[in-house]
């Protein structure tokens, strides 16, 4: 969205349906849901998409820091990671709650200070773009579960701890 004061509830909110979908690292979060592989994946769609907006509500009341603004970008990018051991079974699904309120926190960031219009048209954005895409993933879990060996979650958890790392080095080293 910029630094811009003018925003337009249109431009708000599809700078919130771009925004969860042009950065990587939240789209392919989003995308890992797939492979965590809840029994009952529909039920969670509404509480993930509750937590991440409280989270990006949250930072209206108190922005991140600009010296944090790295580390929080590099925890985030880490939150692939922790999706990984999720999905090896080494860390319970509950820690999708937290990981999920961050990245609300740090899309929520990017408005920070805006006027209640564009405000509300950026977090209809962000409610959109995620549920469509918790919607498909969660949609297609079960089918994508069912076809998957242990060898194929061990190879699909290497490449999200990777990518994870991958993105946390590039948000800490300029």
């Amino acid at each position: 969205m910029g630094q811009r004061d003018d925003l337009s509830v249109w431009q708000a909110l599809l700078s919130g349906i771009g925004h969860p979908l042009l950065g990587p690292d939240h789209l392919l979060f989003m995308i890992g849901i797939i492979v965590v592989g809840f029994k009952k994946t529909k039920q969670l769609v509404f509480p993930l998409l509750a937590i991440g907006l409280l989270g990006s509500a949250l930072v209206q009341l108190q922005p991140l820091a600009d010296l944090l603004a790295p580390w929080a970008e590099a925890l985030v990018s880490l939150s692939l990671a922790i999706e990984a051991l999720i999905v090896l079974n080494l860390l319970s699904s509950k820690w999708l709650f937290p990981m999920f309120a961050l990245h609300g926190y740090l899309l929520g960031s990017t408005i920070v200070g805006a006027e209640p219009t564009p405000l509300i048209g950026y977090f209809l954005g962000l409610l959109v773009s995620q549920g469509s895409v918790l919607l498909f993933v969660t949609k297609s879990s079960e089918m994508v579960i069912n076809s998957l060996n242990m060898n194929s979650r061990y190879l699909f958890a290497g490449i999200w701890i990777g990518l994870g790392f991958a993105f946390s080095w590039a948000a800490l080293i300029p």
